[in-house]
């Protein structure tokens, strides 16, 4: 008869942010010692508070599964000893598998001779292997952050202050740190009090009792819902960010969602400074008119009932003006600070020790910005927009209100430099600059900010590079791979001509002028192979085949236009309607690229020509060479391939006729040549040879 079991581990208050990844650490740890300790079992919840982490399994099998197996051991060679005797391999593979010699028996395998033993083992009653088990799941888990408490030598998130362990109505018995487990646990700090827990099915209903809501889903669905009740009957739009969301819900237990006010007054200062202090410091979630104008409200979730409400409304709200007064005072002091004064600030802050300060780092980005605005002709306004947003870009570091928030830099860039009388398009770019700060976020709007944005990011990517900071695994501590996703979505986004070689060489100018550790033409090639993955990436997000994306990147993704039009264009040949005629024209396609890689260089000379269908096939190849190389160019790999396709029955007619690999050394090298022309063409759009069908 199977039985549930409980575990609940009863600790102090544990950081929100640890709670989920306990919870399914402890759920993961449980089902893995069930499965090795053949303990069958139904399904496992996972439960979790600021104050306990627990899991629920139900039916639990009451005894471990008995095993009956065939067991290989040492081949017979190695087995048998002297005299008949058994040898050292054999008398220890028996011991392993608690058996007696006399009990083995041979069987050939791959024409060789083992000992193999049949290998019994009676399962032991579930209840027996429980409290050891149990003892060894909680002690083996880890967090970000441990903690040790008293005299105790185990590590743990948070001190722990009771155990319930029940399999069944029986408590299993633990001791950790010198606490018991039993079946008492302990309701809301202040709502609840200790209950015991008859049998584990009861849990959750019996906590919920003492004004704890154990189940996080439900905990989540329950400030929502509310949530969404008060936007309903005040008709406000309350901008609920998941993470803020997530952390909220292992900051309370019983929760309750309630809202306040504070001095319209504050509305003055930008209201992304409001929303950070409300969201950072305080975990409230801001409160939107239905244009997205921040209000003079607020909404939080009290841990708790309804009792005295207003009273806990008017506490979150005497907290919150001082938190907005700070900010208020924060902001009326960074404008008295003019941008010269800032940008001499800059000077004393170290960015890399081996890269300068941060003085010296927009040093670079302006001398880039310069270089790349000169590359795309920029007119002349952009031009200069981009360069006064490059000199001014990093300004507002020396904030207070940055200082404070970190998260607003650029934000208060553009505000404080609006302020300052700096043109509008320059004050947006300051901002822009940064984008895309995280994945999904948008490119720069404007042509100052994509260009100042490609300027920044291309020389951290470049300047760890050269002082050899290269991710690897999943070890990105700045950030690279995001900086360098971010310069392909600019470049996509406002359709730049310019390739990723381009723009690397531009950086690595400005480098080389202030000296290098490394070899430009090394750290070159390390950022080819690094953008690689990230454009990839880019392709994979726009739901190409994984072939395609083999088929295009193989023949080079320099340009990333180019490349996001080809792997465009091939998908719909090689998936579209008249996909099996398609496949066709690739095969005879891969046939030239095939036998083009044994030709040395040299040109096609016709007069060498000694069938009809060589002339035909180069004259159609000739006849279209040229278009298709423009059309690549132009963005219209679509086109291209077209024009590749009709060059499959010459192709066909060619191999028909014709033996390439000829006796004859001059005739043998100019079909070799024929073909290598034909294949650098071919070559423009894909290698055809990676294609799956």
């Amino acid at each position: 008869m199977a039985k549930d079991l409980l575990l609940e581990i009863g600790l102090e208050e544990v950081p929100a942010r640890f709670v989920r990844g306990a919870m399914n650490q402890l759920k993961e740890k449980t089902a893995k010692w069930l499965e090795t300790s053949r303990i069958a079992h139904g399904e496992i919840e996972a439960y979790g508070t600021p104050r306990r982490i627990a899991v629920l399994v139900r039916a639990v099998e009451e005894k471990q599964a008995d095993v009956h197996e065939e067991v290989k051991g040492p081949s017979r060679k190695i087995a048998g000893g002297e005299n008949g005797e058994w040898s050292k391999a054999a008398l220890g593979f028996a011991r392993s598998q608690g058996v007696d010699p006399s009990d083995f028996f041979f069987k050939e395998l791959g024409g060789v001779e083992y000992v193999y033993a049949n290998k019994s083992s009676i399962g032991t009653a579930t209840a027996d292997v429980l409290p050891e088990g149990l003892t060894s799941l909680i002690t083996s888990m880890s967090f970000p952050k441990n903690m040790r408490w008293g005299s105790n030598d185990l590590r743990f998130v948070r001190p722990i202050k009771w155990l319930v362990a029940l399999f069944g109505d029986e408590i299993v018995p633990l001791e950790i740190t010198a606490v018991r487990s039993g079946r008492t646990t302990r309701g809301h700090r202040f709502l609840g009090a200790a209950t015991d827990i008859p049998v584990p099915a009861d849990y959750a209903a019996r906590l919920k009792e003492q004004h704890v809501i154990v189940d996080a889903a439900e905990r989540e669905a329950l400030i929502v819902e509310q949530i969404n009740a008060l936007s309903a009957e005040k008709g406000w739009h309350i901008a609920v960010k998941e993470d803020l969301l997530e952390e909220v819900v292992f900051l309370v237990e019983y929760p309750n969602a309630l809202f306040g006010t504070f001095d319209e007054s504050f509305l003055n200062i930008p209201q992304e400074v409001l929303i950070t202090s409300m969201r950072e410091h305080q975990r409230y979630f801001p409160v939107l008119d239905n244009n997205g104008k921040l209000l003079p409200y607020f909404v939080t979730v009290r841990n708790g009932d309804r009792t005295s409400i207003e009273n806990v409304a008017k506490g979150n709200e005497k907290v919150l003006r001082a938190r907005l007064s700070d900010a208020k005072f924060f902001y009326a002091e960074d404008q008295k600070l003019a941008i010269g004064d800032a940008l001499a600030k800059l000077e004393t802050i170290v960015y890399h020790e081996e890269l300068g300060t941060v003085a010296d780092k927009v040093r670079r980005i302006v001398d880039t910005t310069g270089k790349l605005t000169a590359v795309l002709g920029l007119d002349a306004q952009d031009a200069a927009d981009a360069a006064r947003t490059a000199e001014i870009c990093k300004f507002d570091l020396v904030t207070q209100m940055v200082y404070e928030f970190p998260e607003l830099q650029g934000i208060m860039g553009e505000d404080y430099a609006r302020k300052a009388g700096e043109r509008e398009a320059v004050a947006r770019a300051i901002n822009e600059h940064y984008q895309p700060r995280f994945a999904g976020d948008r490119a720069p709007a404007s042509v100052a900010g994509a260009i100042v944005s490609l300027a920044d990011k291309i020389d951290t990517i470049v300047g760890c590079f050269s002082i050899g900071i290269i991710p690897t695994g999943s070890q990105d501590p700045y950030a690279l791979r995001r900086q360098a996703a971010g310069i392909v979505q600019i470049v996509l986004a406002h359709g730049l001509k310019l390739p990723l070689g381009t723009l690397f060489d531009l950086s690595l100018e400005v480098h080389a002028a202030r000296g290098m550790k490394r070899a430009a033409a090394d750290v070159r090639k390390d950022l080819y192979e690094f953008f690689a993955l990230r454009v990839k990436n880019v392709l994979t997000e726009q739901s190409v085949r994984y072939d395609v994306i083999d088929a295009v990147m193989a023949v080079g993704y320099n340009d990333l236009r180019q490349t996001v039009d080809r792997a465009s264009a091939l998908t719909a040949a090689a998936a579209g309607e008249r996909r099996e005629e398609f496949k066709f024209v690739v095969d005879a396609l891969n046939r030239v690229c095939n036998l083009a890689a044994k030709a040395s260089s040299g040109e096609v000379k016709p007069s060498l020509f000694a069938e009809a269908v060589e002339g035909e096939l180069y004259g159609a190849w000739t006849s279209v060479r040229e278009g298709i190389a423009s059309l690549v160019a132009q963005g219209d790999a679509a086109a291209a391939i077209v024009k590749l396709s009709a060059l499959k029955d010459p192709i066909n007619a060619y191999f028909d006729r014709v033996m390439v690999m000829a006796e004859d050394e001059a005739v043998r090298a100019n079909r070799l040549a024929t073909l290598a022309s034909i294949a650098g063409s071919v070559t423009q759009v894909a290698d055809f040879s990676k294609l799956v069908w």
